[in-house]
């Protein structure tokens, strides 16, 4: 059985169509008739409607009717997958979110771009809840030897931490304890 659900909105007989192929297809179907109702039931959905829902999200708006029903099939689950890669990318990280794929960290209306190896580092920082040596950063985030005597990591943290200051004005993202850094 299928994760995903297609949520047809007002469109009964799209709704039969699919019903009757159902088994044909990687996803389930729902019938919705009132933009009132309780989307939030279904754990992973699209709506498909032809008109914006408002203050409604993850809708799929196909207004260009009549169409190939395996076309529509395509669009849907193209939609889907975008959906779960999206939904993948993002992590929350306190007040900031990390997009893994766009390699940026926002918080409210302010973005920060940031180089792979950053956003690595801040990856690794955010899944201990205790402090992270040099050693362990080089070895982890790195692959560098652990015993190798080079500056790169804290370069790293030093440039990372002056531009998350730079830009949200925040001195205690990453802090430098006396064992290593955290992410606060």
């Amino acid at each position: 059985m299928s994760y995903k659900t297609l949520v047809i909105y007002q469109n009964k007989i799209l709704f039969n169509i699919l019903n009757e192929i159902s088994e044909n297809i990687s996803f389930n179907i729902e019938y919705v008739e009132k933009a009132e109702s309780d989307f939030n039931q279904f754990e992973n959905y699209l709506i498909l409607t032809q008109k914006k829902i408002l203050e409604i999200n993850n809708q799929l708006i196909i207004d260009f009717f009549p169409i190939k029903i395996d076309k529509l099939i395509e669009i849907i689950n193209v939609n889907f997958l975008k959906k779960d890669y999206s939904s993948q990318s993002k992590i929350n990280i306190g007040k900031y979110e990390l997009d893994m794929n766009s390699r940026v960290l926002n918080f409210k209306d302010i973005s920060l771009d940031l180089t792979e190896m950053e956003a690595n580092i801040i990856l690794f920082l955010k899944k201990s809840k205790d402090p992270i040596n040099v050693k362990m950063l080089q070895k982890e985030v790195w692959g560098h030897v652990p015993d190798l005597e080079t500056h790169t990591v804290e370069t790293h943290i030093y440039r990372l931490r002056k531009k998350i200051k730079d830009k949200f004005q925040d001195d205690n993202f990453i802090k430098s304890l006396k064992n290593g850094y955290q992410i606060s």
